[in-house]
């Protein structure tokens, strides 16, 4: 386990100890979550606690997992409804054992994982109950207690996803503004829906005649919204299922490019993180990855799969598959995002690229990222035209060597620093462009006649090693 993880660890459980032990002896439990008027008083109170923990063990017991690893369940309804009914202490016990999951009880996670995820709801409803109850004491009236409802579960919410993201972020090595945003996307605008019904729940509790019971009918709104959560996750799971079958169809027409595609993302992805992209930009890269040769579906074997250097003709071919990619695209109006990576992939940074010749910043930079991954894969791996794969060292020195030509030095500089050239290079080198000889631009822009590309190179750049990827 790293050692921020621990630290991490120790510091969330011990701040939860100290919440739960400051909210017990600091508040009193209020009457309004007793159940009935047993004698004694305090009768009531327990069986008004043991209902809201039992119905928040049931909210909790089967939370979903979302795509960036966060747990997402619908216990904070409840949550939010026993710190209405209660006050902080209330909420603090019925989180600390409500919030237990059957992963839990089946031994399925280690100890050390079970107090970090009751650390990380008892902190934050600790925090959030006594909020809700100071803005609650500000004024008598359902307006107060609404009021005071929605600014904690606003506290809960923030508190509890920071300290999950945390936790998933440190787990696995991802970052943590990427898990945070990702995962906020898909439940974000539910979660927060939850305030007014675990309002209504409290509400609803207080009737005098069956309260209680009629309470356990907000178990429908909750099931469906836990069972919203889980199409959400299982439809984006399928969708990208589609899109890797779709690739691995295309890299199958050529026995030598076998999980090419699903490399190429997982490289893009890599260099992403490094440079910091945002959640949207790194799936983009991810399907983009995916599907950034399925143009080549269009091109003929003999040209696809021939050994010897191509003539200009083919050459001209296998230079359209871009374009044919992006068009099998456009129609799906969700990969929207991966059609400027599908179309851009293979320009180059001088403008000598295909099919547009954009030049530099012109290329957008998810397919500059991409054009970097795609050619140190083709490079390290066997291809008809050449069988004799390039080493790892030997990739690296061309991408050097083409920086600021073929590729953008920002992007080779980024993808220095990811683990695929550990041991290779030293991580913190920075690439140096290699400067375009301005007399060489002017010439080749001087000789465009294409009116289409007005000031782009006319001529076909000459293929390296990684032009057939």
């Amino acid at each position: 386990m790293p050692r921020s993880l621990k630290l991490y660890l120790v510091g969330v459980v011990a701040g939860s100890a100290v919440a739960l032990l400051v909210t017990t002896l600091q508040f009193e439990i209020d009457q309004a979550i007793s159940i009935g008027t047993l004698d004694p008083p305090g009768l009531g109170v327990a069986l008004g606690l043991a209902f809201w923990t039992v119905v928040t063990l049931v909210a909790s017991a089967l939370p979903v997992k979302m795509p960036r690893g966060t747990l997402v369940s619908v216990s904070i309804a409840p949550l939010l409804a026993a710190s209405d009914l209660g006050g902080p202490a209330a909420a603090v016990w019925v989180a600390a054992i409500g919030v237990t999951e059957l992963r839990e009880l089946r031994g399925r996670i280690p100890w050390y994982g079970s107090l970090a995820n009751h650390a990380g709801v008892v902190l934050p409803v600790a925090i959030a109950s006594i909020v809700a109850h100071q803005v609650t004491r500000l004024g008598d009236g359902l307006a107060f207690s609404f009021l005071g409802m929605v600014i904690g579960a606003a506290i809960f919410f923030a508190a509890n996803v920071v300290l999950s993201a945390t936790l998933v972020a440190l787990r696995t090595e991802q970052n943590l503004r990427i898990v945070l945003v990702g995962d906020l996307r898909g439940f974000g605008t539910a979660f927060l829906a939850m305030a007014p019904l675990g309002w209504l729940m409290a509400r609803v509790f207080e009737l005098d005649q069956g309260g209680w019971w009629a309470t356990l009918l907000f178990g429908l709104p909750l099931y469906t919204t836990r069972v919203g959560y889980e199409k959400f996750v299982e439809m984006r799971d399928m969708f990208t299922q589609t899109i890797g079958a779709l690739a691995e169809a295309v890299d199958k027409r050529d026995p030598y490019t076998a999980k090419h595609s699903q490399r190429v993302k997982n490289i893009a992805v890599d260099i992403g993180r490094v440079m910091r992209v945002n959640d949207a930009e790194l799936e983009a890269l991810e399907w983009g990855g995916l599907l950034h040769d399925v143009g080549k579906i269009g091109v003929p074997d003999n040209v696809l799969l021939k050994q010897e250097r191509l003539n200009r003709d083919e050459r001209m071919i296998m230079n359209a598959h871009p374009v044919l990619g992006a068009q099998i695209i456009a129609p799906v109006t969700r990969l929207a995002p991966e059609l400027p990576i599908i179309r851009h992939h293979h320009e180059w940074y001088n403008g000598s690229g295909y099919p547009d010749r954009l030049i530099g910043d012109e290329i957008p930079k998810l397919a500059r990222i991409l054009h970097v991954a795609d050619a140190f894969e083709a490079m390290t791996a066997a291809r008809p035209y050449r069988m004799t794969p390039l080493t790892h060292e030997q990739a690296l020195g061309e991408l050097r060597k083409f920086a600021g030509i073929q590729f953008d030095p920002v992007i080779v500089d980024a993808f220095v620093k990811t683990h695929y050239v550990e041991g290779v290079a030293d991580p913190g080198r920075t690439i140096q462009p290699r400067p375009i000889p301005l007399i060489g631009q002017a010439a080749s822009r001087m000789t465009s006649t294409d009116p289409g590309v007005a000031g782009r190179p006319a001529s076909i750049p000459t293929p390296t090693t990684t032009e057939r990827a």
